[in-house]
C-alpha cells in the first residue's frame, strides 16, 4: 500500500506542475534572481535598491546581463522542483493523511534533504554560469579559477574533472540546513490554504488567494534562513578569503562576514531576494495549482481532485 502511494500517478502529477510552475516563475522574475546573486558574490557592490543595481548591471552589460545563465537555472530548478514535489507529496499521503502541522514540516525537511543530495551539482554549476562572463566590479576575488561552461553538462564534468566529487557537492551541508526553507514554505502555505479553504468553505481558492498565501509562506521561510542562503551562494561559486580555509565551512564563513560587515552583511542582497523568491515563490504556486487541477480535470475526469494532496 506505501509503494502504490509512493509511486502513483497522482504524485508524478504534482511533481510535473511544480517543476512547470517554478520554471514559469522563475523566467518571469530573473533579473531580480541575478540582482541577487550580484549582491551576494561581489564583495566590491555596495548594498543599493534593487530597481538602481539593475539599472546599473543593464548600463555595464545590457539587457543579456540581466539575463546571464537563465537556461542552466531553469533546468536545475525544474529538476530540484520535480525531485522535491514529488517526494513531499508521496511522503504526505504516505504519513501525514491527518494533515498535521508538524508533520508537514518534518517531511518537507525529509523530502528536501532528498532533492539536495539529488540535484546540488546542477546548482554548484549553474551558480558560476550566472557569473560567468559578467562584469565583476573591481577589488573582487570570488573564485580562484575562471569558469568557462559551455552548458550544464560540460559545467557538470568539468567541476568532476578539477575539482573531484566533493567540488559536485560544494555548500551541500549548507543545502542540507537550508531544507528548513521549503519545509518552513510548504508548513505555512498549507497552513494558510486549509484555514483559508475553511473560512470559505471551498477546496477551491481562487489564484489571487493562492498568491497571496505563497507570497507570505515564502516570505517567512526566506526571513528566516537567509544568512544561510547567503553563504551557500559563497561556497557554491567558490569563494576564497585570506585567512580561512579554501573550502570554509558554514560557520567559519558566517563569523567572517560578521567579523568583516558586521550584522548587516549577514543579509546583504535579502531586499532583491524577498522579492525575487516572494514572487516567485507566489507565481509559481499559482501556477502549480492550475496547471494540476487541469491534469487532473482532463486526465482523471474529476475537478475536485484538483488539489489532491
Amino acid at each position: 500500500m506505501a509503494k502504490s502511494e509512493l509511486f502513483s500517478y497522482s504524485n508524478l502529477v504534482h511533481a510535473i506542475a511544480g517543476g512547470c510552475g517554478s520554471a514559469v516563475a522563475m523566467t518571469t522574475f530573473y533579473p531580480l534572481d541575478t540582482v541577487r546573486t550580484r549582491l551576494q558574490l561581489e564583495e566590491a557592490r555596495t548594498s543599493k535598491s534593487t530597481i538602481a543595481i539593475m539599472v546599473e548591471i543593464f548600463k555595464e552589460e545590457g539587457l543579456a546581463g540581466l539575463y546571464r545563465g537563465l537556461l542552466p537555472v531553469i533546468q536545475s530548478l525544474y529538476c530540484s522542483n520535480f525531485v522535491y514535489f514529488y517526494t513531499f507529496h508521496g511522503l504526505k499521503r504516505i504519513a501525514n493523511k491527518d494533515k498535521t502541522l508538524l508533520l508537514d514540516l518534518l517531511l518537507g525537511m525529509v523530502a528536501g534533504s532528498i532533492n539536495v543530495m539529488t540535484t546540488n551539482p546542477l546548482w554548484v554549476v549553474n551558480t558560476r554560469m550566472k557569473m560567468q562572463g559578467a562584469r565583476l566590479r573591481s577589488g573582487q576575488q570570488a573564485s580562484p579559477q575562471t569558469h568557462n561552461y559551455k552548458n550544464l553538462l560540460d559545467g557538470l564534468i568539468q567541476v568532476k574533472q578539477k575539482e573531484g566529487i566533493a567540488g559536485l557537492w560544494s555548500g551541500a551541508c549548507s543545502s542540507l540546513i537550508l531544507t528548513i526553507n521549503p519545509a518552513i514554505q510548504f508548513m505555512a502555505y498549507e497552513a494558510m490554504k486549509r484555514h483559508m479553504q475553511r473560512t470559505y468553505g471551498s477546496q477551491q481558492l481562487n489564484s489571487l488567494d493562492v498568491f497571496k498565501v505563497g507570497a507570505a509562506a515564502k516570505a517567512i521561510a526566506t526571513v528566516l534562513t537567509y544568512p544561510i542562503q547567503l553563504v551557500q551562494a559563497k561556497q557554491r561559486h567558490g569563494h576564497t578569503y585570506e585567512g580561512l580555509p579554501q573550502k570554509p565551512g558554514l560557520i567559519a564563513m558566517l563569523l567572517f562576514i560578521l567579523r568583516k560587515h558586521g550584522f548587516t552583511g549577514l543579509f546583504k542582497g535579502l531586499e532583491a531576494k524577498i522579492l525575487q523568491t516572494v514572487l516567485t515563490a507566489a507565481l509559481m504556486f499559482v501556477c502549480y495549482e492550475k496547471i494540476a487541477g487541469i491534469v487532473f480535470a482532463v486526465l482523471m475526469g474529476n475537478k475536485k481532485t484538483a488539489l489532491r494532496k
